[in-house]
């Protein structure tokens, strides 16, 4: 099999492009999905009742294929990004659910009575005790999430949605190997700088848990 370089560094302008729509398309439902599941999270935590009802409707979204909902959404929202972040973000919202409950319920009670004791009310607490300790496994979530959307983006091409799938489908359809490969090293570094990012906000967020 042969690389053509050429045609590769003659369509740098066609990466940069697809890329930025790639990453748009795969943070912008991380973003979403993260602030849904923390309102969540929080609601299920504070009044536990909700806890099963929020666990079920989260895990039908987690079952739905995210390209039967990028073809439904097509009849209202047409090709337009939020065909993708629809769908992306309910995906993210299913993922992240289970960490942030998971991650304000792994808070030692002990820990929560200390700091009321030391005068922290509820919103102090939860902000300065609380979700510093959930944070790791909330973090957990998002790099799962965030990688995962990298991917799923790209089935985003097979209706005209944009990013680097584009590259597959374009490819598939000339039978040029050149770009089909192009499209999975591009989408692999996305990838990868967006969970290495993740990293570096977990060690900066949580600089106890890296020493």
């Amino acid at each position: 099999m042969t690389i053509n370089w050429h045609w590769i560094f003659a369509h740098t302008d066609q990466f940069w492009d697809l890329t930025k729509q790639h990453v748009y398309l795969s943070l912008v439902p991380i973003v979403i999905g993260t602030v849904a599941a923390l309102v969540l999270g929080l609601a299920a935590v504070q009044w536990t009742w909700l806890h099963t009802p929020l666990l079920i409707a989260t895990s039908i979204f987690y079952a739905i294929p995210s390209i039967a909902l990028f073809v439904v959404l097509l009849d209202f929202t047409g090709l337009s990004s939020a065909t993708a972040i629809i769908p992306l973000s309910l995906f993210s919202l299913s993922v992240l659910y289970r960490n942030v409950v998971g991650g304000l319920q792994s808070v030692d009670p002990a820990t929560q009575q200390a700091a009321s004791a030391m005068g922290f009310g509820r919103a102090r607490r939860l902000l300065q005790v609380d979700l510093p300790i959930a944070t790791p496994v909330i973090l957990s979530g998002i790099r799962i999430a965030a990688v995962a959307n990298v991917s799923m983006v790209s089935i985003a091409a097979l209706i005209g949605l944009g990013g680097l799938g584009q590259l597959f489908t374009e490819g598939l359809q000339r039978f040029f190997m050149t770009e089909i490969l192009a499209g999975i090293v591009l989408i692999m570094a996305v990838a990868f700088a967006i969970d290495g990012l993740l990293v570096l906000t977990q060690r900066r967020l949580t600089p106890w848990a890296a020493r």
